[in-house]
């Protein structure tokens, strides 16, 4: 008999279907791999689990009796434990403190801190964490941080655990100190519900995979069954969509050179590639790939460490992002909202936010020129707005993220830098989206963006370059380009010959 199982679960937000009748179940003492791409409906099945989030529909079974999760604690008096890839620690209190916060031993009235640090040592002890239990949570590792949490959750005798992406911070000691914790969790009994986008450590931990595709069941695979070339194509295995009218140009002088460029995010990796003009390369790459954060180390958000910036080949020095706008560069980054846009400021005002300095005289602001700018860009852009007075935030996602163009295609930047450029607007906006780089390619602009959207990367890129924890894997040209050859460079293979 199954300890956890749900049937026909269905989750429905405003106006998006994350799952349509999904099927997942697990036994005592086993290790399921739950995989997906970015936005295959992973989380929100884990987030009904936990009793993060109600379900929209379906039954939850546990062992065997239908059971109602109505919140966190319904799932914690079950068993069922999240520890989520953000950890979720006090990190100025001590690691027993943690283990035990919200439900401190009592004695006289007072925290029994005595009980508390015995309880805690026996727990610590059984992940594996030779540490004392009044150490600070902060002062720890990544790596023991996360054997905390998952201690945390046997202290309040897990019998599922949920793990979302438990390497991801994780250095190669440490992640061979997790596998043994969940080998040893596993011969206890607890089951363990495992997310990775490393299959490495699917083949390595799992006794079962379960692969959803579009919020829907894509298929499974048995522990015979569990290898790379059978897991990438239950994952990409969906066609093309029909949006995509893309017309490769004659790629134009050099743009961009970057030479041996070290993140902060990724000290140990170091970055090459170049970038011409009329060019439209795709960055494709799983959740924590790194791809964000090259864009931002490019823009001077996070300067670089070392290597080297060429813009038409004279090298910059980017240490903010005034540098790299007077380099020419922009950057519409992935959150509109929190970094692309002030809200609360009308169109016209977002619009001539890059071009202040330009168009300035004296410390003055020209309100003729930003009116001329404004009125410009929407036409350009093709912003539906009842005016340039709109707030922002009225105006629906597809046209914000085209304020966000707006306001750089001001400046005539010679170099495009897009980071999820279509996230979260709707199919009409999105083709709109995918039109206006079509025509600044077209008009020469170089174009560097990520997408977490296989079809979107195939059908708009002239090639690809595919990161992979900090470093590029692997680059594509348009003939050669499939989900599984992206899957296989962004899951840390090689393509014979590629490399």
């Amino acid at each position: 008999m199954a300890l956890l199982s749900v049937s026909g679960i269905g989750k429905t937000f405003p106006g998006v279907r994350a799952l349509h009748r999904v099927d997942f179940s697990i036994e005592p003492g086993e290790v399921v791999a739950l995989l997906g791409e970015n936005g295959a409906g992973k989380s929100t099945l884990m987030k009904i689990l936990a009793g993060v989030q109600p379900p929209s529909e379906g039954t939850i079974e546990w062992q065997g009796q239908a059971v109602q999760i109505r919140g966190v604690e319904d799932a914690l008096q079950l068993g069922i434990a999240l520890i989520h890839q953000e950890l979720n620690l006090a990190t100025n209190l001590s690691a027993g403190a943690n283990l035990f916060l919200g439900r401190e031993p009592k004695k006289l009235g007072l925290i029994d801190e005595a009980a508390i640090e015995q309880e805690a040592k026996k727990y610590l002890e059984m992940v594996g964490l030779d540490i004392d239990p009044r150490t600070e949570v902060g002062s720890l590792t990544i790596g023991k941080q996360q054997l905390v949490e998952i201690a945390k959750a046997l202290s309040i005798d897990a019998k599922v655990l949920i793990m979302d992406e438990p390497t991801s911070s994780l250095s190669q000691r440490e992640t061979e100190c997790l596998f043994e914790v969940v080998d040893d969790l596993k011969a206890r009994g607890v089951s363990v519900i495992y997310i990775s986008h490393r299959l490495s450590e699917v083949v390595r931990l799992c006794d079962r995979v379960v692969v959803l595709r579009d919020g829907e069941n894509a298929g499974e695979l048995e522990k015979a069954n569990i290898t790379h070339d059978k897991m990438v194509p239950l994952m990409v295995g969906r066609e093309l969509s029909q949006y995509y009218d893309h017309s490769p140009n004659d790629a134009g002088d050099l743009r961009l050179e970057v030479r041996d460029v070290v993140s902060s995010r990724f000290p140990e990796e170091k970055v090459s590639f170049q970038l011409r003009a009329g060019e439209i390369v795709g960055m494709a790459g799983l959740v924590g790939a790194g791809r964000t954060e090259l864009l931002e180390t490019l823009f001077g958000i996070s300067p670089a460490l070392s290597g080297e910036i060429r813009v038409d080949g004279q090298v910059c020095q980017i240490q903010c992002a005034r540098d790299a706008i007077s380099a020419g560069l922009a950057l519409v980054p992935e959150d509109r909202k929190a970094q692309g846009l002030v809200l609360e400021m009308a169109v016209d005002e977002n619009l001539a936010l890059a071009t202040l300095d330009r168009d300035q005289r004296s410390g003055f602001r020209s309100p003729q020129k930003e009116d001329a700018v404004a009125s410009t860009m929407i036409e350009r852009m093709r912003i539906k707005t009842p005016s340039k007075q709109q707030v922002v935030r009225y105006l629906s996602g597809g046209n914000q993220q085209k304020v966000v163009l707006g306001k750089w295609m001001a400046l005539d930047p010679p170099i495009l830098l897009l980071d999820e450029p279509t996230r979260g607007v709707d199919i009409g906006a999105k083709q709109e989206i995918y039109a206006l780089m079509e025509e600044l390619s077209e008009r020469g602009i170089a174009i560097l963006f990520v997408s977490s959207e296989m079809d979107e990367i195939i059908g708009m890129s002239d090639r690809t370059l595919v990161m992979h924890e900090g470093r590029i894997t692997g680059e594509l040209q348009r003939s050669e380009l499939s989900e599984e050859a992206i899957m296989e460079l962004a899951t840390g293979g090689a393509l014979v010959g590629n490399l």
